[in-house]
């Protein structure tokens, strides 16, 4: 597989270069290229690859026949298209695939109709302690009551740009936005659940996959959301915090039944630790922890893609559109809560 990477960011530096780096068999990466910054050539030249600023030239590539779009959401669509026009045989695509519905369908039915392999890196979608914990969700004999998923973070440079350099909104003019103003902080929430609760909706779709009402939505200071929703009949909720300075990561998921919660620990993002860790805490009080897998996400989504690539499995273009329309969705439904009463 000859892969060239739409996207020079630190994701790709950090994450999908190292890992690809481990299934070099598989994967060989020929072309990198960025939007202008020049981290491209940085990150080509140890690989002594091709490097290039912009699209075309890696688009137009005989040496790329798959392609990684890792580049802002708003580039998606048109890259996606871009490179289903140039013949390019499957398309990676770092999440979210889209931030709006008629930019999803529209990436989906560009690819189902080319036949072009189509698959979105939600890492912890494919985190071997995520398809421990949906194994165990198969065969309860109870069902999921709540779900909730808790994220103190340290500030990830990507957000606070988004927030503060740039967002669907307008700045003050000391460069912040003023979160009291109810649509500003509605946008900021609806931006973070496309762009960081991504993470975690689709494996919450898996279980809870209609979407009923959102009970509340608030902006949490510095940069946070506290949301509740009912979704097929579970009641779910969303809380992030990243604070300055920093504290030590928690990322975990929780599934509650009338006698039992499964916790799933996610590892501290941009790193490669493995997976996440699971636990199963009976009513008694008590703890059975297991053990990781040495496998993390990123690794086992590329693995995936690889065998997607190879043809060893079909491509489901329902799935994909559905767990991307699902935080599309979430995200308006909480907008319009947190604005409603502003409308006349």
């Amino acid at each position: 597989m000859k892969l060239g990477f739409l996207g020079a960011g630190p994701g790709v530096g950090a994450l999908h270069l190292p890992t690809v780096g481990r299934l070099w068999s598989r994967i060989r990466v020929t072309h990198i290229a960025d939007g202008g910054s020049g981290r491209s050539q940085q990150l080509a030249g140890p690989l002594g690859v091709r490097w290039s600023k912009g699209d075309r030239e890696l688009l137009a590539d005989a040496d790329v026949d798959v392609v990684a779009v890792c580049t802002p959401p708003s580039e998606h669509q048109r890259q996606i298209q871009a490179a289903v026009s140039a013949g390019k045989k499957a398309i990676f695509c770092e999440k979210p695939l889209a931030t709006r519905r008629e930019e999803a369908t529209a990436v989906v039915t560009a690819c189902r109709e080319a036949g072009v392999a189509l698959m979105v890196g939600t890492n912890h979608l494919y985190d071997p302690a995520w398809l421990q914990v949906r194994g165990w969700l198969d065969q309860l004999d109870e069902p999921v009551q709540s779900i909730a998923v808790t994220l103190a973070l340290p500030p990830n440079g990507r957000y606070h740009e988004v927030v503060f350099d740039g967002g669907p909104f307008p700045a003050p003019s000391r460069g912040r936005p003023d979160t009291q103003d109810p649509a500003i902080a509605a946008a900021i929430v609806k931006q973070l659940i496309t762009g960081l609760a991504i993470h975690d909706l689709p494996a919450i779709r898996y279980v809870a996959p209609h979407i009923e009402a959102v009970q509340y939505a608030r902006f949490v200071p510095p940069i946070g959301y506290a949301v509740g929703y009912r979704a097929s009949g579970i009641d779910i909720q969303l809380a992030l915090t990243m604070l300055p300075g920093g504290p030590d990561s928690l990322w975990r998921m929780s599934f509650f039944t009338g006698s039992q919660r499964l916790d799933l620990d996610y590892s501290p993002p941009f790193v490669h630790a493995g997976s996440g860790s699971v636990a199963t805490r009976p009513a008694d009080g008590s703890a059975i922890n297991h053990p990781p897998s040495r496998m993390d996400g990123y690794e086992a989504e590329w693995l995936n893609f690889a065998e997607l690539v190879e043809g060893r499995h079909p491509v489901d273009y329902d799935l994909i559109l559905a767990d991307a329309l699902y935080p599309i969705e979430l995200a308006e439904r909480v907008f319009d809560v947190m604005t409603a009463g502003d409308r006349p």
